[in-house]
């Protein structure tokens, strides 16, 4: 594992290690908002919330990834 290598050349566009606080918080409130719907939900005109009508995945720490040039930035290819 200490030769670990990326498979494809992506990388996170700021210096955020990771989501991973963020995907909790928007899932946590995504579960919130499936149970407040749901003591109210109607079988006939109901309709339950999705998860990009929640929270915005522009909120959080990454936004988004960006390709690079594997040969120009090696280190980068490290896991």
């Amino acid at each position: 594992m200490s030769h670990s290598r990326r498979h494809f050349p992506a990388c996170g566009i700021t210096t955020a290690r990771s989501e991973k606080e963020d995907k909790r918080i928007h899932n946590r409130r995504f579960r919130h908002h499936i149970k407040q719907a749901l003591k109210t939900f109607d079988l006939e005109t109901g309709v339950l919330p999705v998860l990009r009508e929640v929270s915005n995945v522009w909120d959080m720490a990454k936004d988004g990834k960006t390709i690079f040039d594997p040969k120009k930035y090696p280190k980068y290819m490290r896991k």
